[in-house]
């Protein structure tokens, strides 16, 4: 059993009852490919996230899964195949890509914070900046969602310190200020000691129970029965099994995703 699982139990029936998913569409990938060089590493791919919906991707290294969140909000770029987010086709269009990144807000494996700002000072950048917002305004934005995340008195250190998991709560906290419609979660918990898992899932917890539209790559299987509207098993850059947490942990149908459950569970 997984780091996290024993500790989501509890709350399992309200992550998964409180699903805001609507017919909205919020994500939309169509026959989408992606290459680096001669290596295939997304292969047709098609996934569709509503409003509110809350999906989990998992699989082993190398499948796929990071790459493919990074091709969302084009940090990666693919080569074929449609990619449209908020009602907006990806491509070349500068403005459509600055649009994108200002509505999805990712959160990385390893924090990304500036080591030379304050805590508040990373927060309020990006609504001074992108949103134009007033200090006051961004200082006060700001000071809510460390307030939300549980760690308001943290708002004048450095980021170096700060323990890894209040770091990422700070890295979830500094994307929340932006706003987004969509949030984009790379492995959160991949870079943190087993000890500080706990508390940065349960902010995830509480921000699913919000309604955001969110989209996970983790290897916490507690997590993803806890949360998710929909798991996805990535192998070898396919989709390899798309299914509700019950069935997908109780009885998956790829004999793929059995192997890598025996594995991890």
């Amino acid at each position: 059993m997984l780091q996290g699982e024993n500790n989501m139990s509890d709350q399992q029936s309200l992550g998964q009852l409180a699903s805001a998913a609507s017919s909205e569409v919020m994500i939309e990938i169509n026959q989408m490919n992606k290459w680096y060089g001669q290596f295939h590493v997304l292969k047709d791919i098609n996934l569709t996230v509503h409003k509110g919906e809350r999906i989990v991707i998992c699989g082993p290294s190398g499948s796929g899964k990071s790459t493919l969140i990074r091709c969302i909000n084009a940090l990666e770029e693919h080569q074929e195949g449609d990619i449209i987010v908020d009602g907006i086709v990806l491509g070349k269009n500068l403005k459509n890509l600055d649009h994108i990144r200002t509505e999805v807000g990712m959160v990385f494996q390893n924090f990304n914070l500036f080591p030379h700002l304050t805590i508040l000072e990373n927060l309020t950048l990006g609504p001074m900046w992108v949103r134009k917002m007033g200090r006051a305004e961004a200082n006060e934005i700001a000071m809510q969602y460390l307030e939300r995340v549980k760690i308001p008195e943290q708002a004048d250190k450095y980021p170096g310190q700060m323990s890894g998991g209040q770091q990422q709560r700070v890295a979830i906290a500094r994307s929340l200020c932006m706003s987004p419609k969509i949030m984009l979660f790379d492995e959160p918990t991949s870079a943190l000691d087993p000890e500080m898992i706990k508390e940065v899932l349960d902010v995830m917890v509480d921000l699913a129970d919000t309604g955001m539209t969110m989209i996970v790559v983790t290897h916490e299987m507690g997590f993803a029965r806890t949360i998710a509207d929909e798991v996805i098993f990535m192998d070898e850059g396919d989709i390899v099994e798309t299914n509700k947490p019950a069935d997908f942990f109780g009885n998956p149908e790829h004999e793929r995703t059995q192997k890598f459950l025996s594995q991890i569970l």
